[in-house]
């Protein structure tokens, strides 16, 4: 075992959040060594070839015998499939987090499973990223100044729970707790919803007869808007129905705004149009300023996830 002020990590699922982890943890001391699975051997090579993890392995019960601390940063519906075999060979590690968007899901696996498996599970969610992905977008700094959510359950381990959050600490995260609940129906709206959207624009605008002509002239604010639509698709799919009826509720609730906005425009009531815009303009200045407070930076596409 390392010293109380460092540890051997182990990845599992090495792309733009696990690999900047391994960054952030080893830049911070906190990480003493890091050792990774993928399904892909070829990422693994290419995180060693990088210098983002020093140890590769075949395996999860190879992992599991060689780690203090276990990142599960795999898309959501992989990270349900996964979660099982990784608890089972936890007999010697502390703690096992994870990065998943949606938190519902995996709170249900580990809900059956044995205590002493489900107990050293702490659920997390980095709200950073970036429309990059993969170990090549990975960043020591992706965490810098953002909040990461622990979703812990009432028979989480003591020493699991302070293991995570030290972990996420030494990203130099803010670490803030929430309720599964919570978590699932805000970052649909703020997260999950917005990237729905983005998705749904450009979808349309493809299809359209005219599409060349929408693409060729498409100025900064459609860039800026329909930057998360580069995101990975699986990973998006897989939040989308995992998340599925909070997502629903915060489409139907932009459904019935969007309705709204269309009868001021097809009435021409040019003040209900003016009043709403307005009304928006306050909240996003009000959020801007206040990110800026808290970061020292301006809120981009990659301080979401």
């Amino acid at each position: 075992m390392q010293s109380a002020d460092s540890f051997r990590i182990g990845i599992v699922g090495l792309g733009l959040i696990g690999g900047s982890v391994a960054l952030a943890a080893r830049r911070s001391g906190w990480a003493s060594r890091v050792i990774a699975w993928d399904q892909n051997a070829d990422v693994l090579a290419r995180g060693r070839t990088l210098g983002v993890i020093d140890e590769a392995v075949a395996d999860i019960p190879t992992l599991m015998a060689q780690v203090d601390v276990v990142v599960l940063a795999t898309p959501t519906r992989a990270g349900e499939q996964l979660l099982p075999d990784i608890l089972a060979h936890s007999g010697g590690v502390r703690c096992v987090t994870d990065v998943a968007s949606v938190k519902g899901s995996l709170r249900d696996v580990a809900a059956t499973l044995p205590h002493e498996q489900r107990a050293r599970f702490v659920p997390g969610h980095p709200i950073a990223g970036s429309e990059r992905h993969g170990v090549d977008a990975a960043r020591a700094d992706l965490f810098a100044a953002h909040r990461v959510i622990l979703t812990p359950a009432d028979d989480t381990e003591p020493e699991a729970l302070a293991l995570a959050h030290a972990l996420w600490e030494a990203t130099e995260a803010e670490v803030v707790y929430m309720s599964v609940e919570d978590h699932d129906a805000i970052l649909a709206a703020t997260s999950h919803l917005p990237h729905v959207l983005a998705y749904a624009l450009v979808d349309t605008l493809s299809h359209a007869p005219e599409r060349e002509r929408i693409f060729r002239f498409a100025a900064g604010g459609f860039r800026d808007f329909t930057r998360i639509a580069s995101s990975d698709p699986v990973m998006w799919r897989d939040i989308a129905l995992t998340n599925r009826e909070a997502l629903l509720e915060a489409i139907d609730s932009f459904g019935r705004h969007l309705a709204t906005l269309r009868e001021a425009v097809a009435a021409g009531d040019g003040a209900a149009l003016e009043q709403t815009f307005r009304d928006a303009k306050a909240s996003r200045d009000q959020f801007v300023q206040e990110f800026e407070a808290r970061t020292g930076k301006r809120p981009l596409s990659s301080d979401v996830g």
